[in-house]
């Protein structure tokens, strides 16, 4: 897959690159400083990450998509995430979730046409006493139904 890198995002990917080649155990920290700068890790830069961690592409490639937290491709203006861990289950996330999904008609890891919003699972929010759980770009939600959730995708998409 290709991606429209702009020259900023190119320079930024390189910097981090060379502040971290250097560091034991250095993806990690990479891929999160890389995603927390552009909003994701793009396939693209797979190999010089690689090159300068004396890694495989295919080693970044697995780490990058075995964890739920990375993004391959950009993300919607906002992030929602819905928790999936087991005392949200008991809560009900599961219609809630499946709530969310028909209401902005995406499934997880989509983002909606408007690129308003991208819908990911996160597997604890470390909210349980507040179950079911939501976070929206940096903010915990607790005791979430069908409505309080309509409310927060009502007020960031009209601002």
């Amino acid at each position: 897959m290709t991606t429209a890198l702009s020259t900023q995002e190119l320079t930024k990917i390189e910097a981090h690159i060379a502040a971290h080649k250097h560091m034991p155990g250095a993806l990690l920290p990479l891929l999160h400083a890389i995603q927390d700068d552009i909003g994701y890790v793009p396939e693209d830069i797979y190999p010089q990450i690689s090159k300068a961690l004396a890694l495989s592409v295919a080693e970044v490639h697995g780490v990058v998509t075995f964890y739920h937290h990375f993004r391959r491709h950009p993300g919607g203006k906002h992030i929602l995430q819905v928790c999936r861990a087991e005392s949200c289950q008991a809560m009900g996330s599961e219609k809630l979730e499946a709530h969310i999904k028909s209401s902005l008609g995406i499934d997880y890891h989509q983002t909606t046409k408007d690129g308003a919003i991208t819908l990911e699972p996160v597997y604890c929010l470390g909210n349980c006493a507040c179950s079911p759980a939501v976070m929206l770009d940096e903010e915990v939600y607790g005791h979430m139904d069908n409505q309080k959730v309509a409310a927060l995708i009502s007020e960031v998409r009209n601002g």
